[in-house]
């Protein structure tokens, strides 16, 4: 685990850079990528690239790797401190989210989202909690 822990140590640091170059090509090219924003997978380097672009128009998230673990079918699981905030840095979101990695000849080939809203829903939520 310490060689993948490493690995995507380095990756989470590089997101939080926003060198997003250095982190697709760590990915395998059909990769297979939850949309932690919406829902759903983007398929695809370019799609990455594209999601990513897209959001860092519209938030800006911060990650902040608090555990590192493998699972009972050997997939990397990583806890994170998650702190989305707008642009003008106001913070939306803060929670802790299980991010999960199917790592195959060291590229990623599947990333994944332990149990948890998108981060829309979780903005919405915080929203709607503020009014009251």
């Amino acid at each position: 685990m310490s060689d993948n822990r490493q690995f995507l140590q380095n990756l989470y640091d590089a997101f939080n850079r926003r060198e997003i170059e250095t982190i697709i090509a760590k990915m395998h090219p059909n990769v297979k990528w939850a949309n932690g924003l919406e829902g759903g997978f983007v398929y695809g380097r370019d799609a990455v690239r594209e999601y990513w672009t897209n959001q860092f128009k519209a938030i800006q998230p911060e990650l902040e790797t608090l555990k590192f673990e493998r699972d009972e079918s050997g997939r990397s699981v990583v806890t994170v401190h998650q702190i989305v905030k707008d642009l003008e840095g106001k913070v939306l979101v803060d929670t802790e989210v299980r991010q999960i990695f199917t790592i195959e000849d060291g590229l990623i080939s599947l990333y994944e989202i332990g149990e948890t809203d998108t981060i829309q829903e979780m903005i919405q939520k915080n929203k709607a909690g503020n009014e009251q």
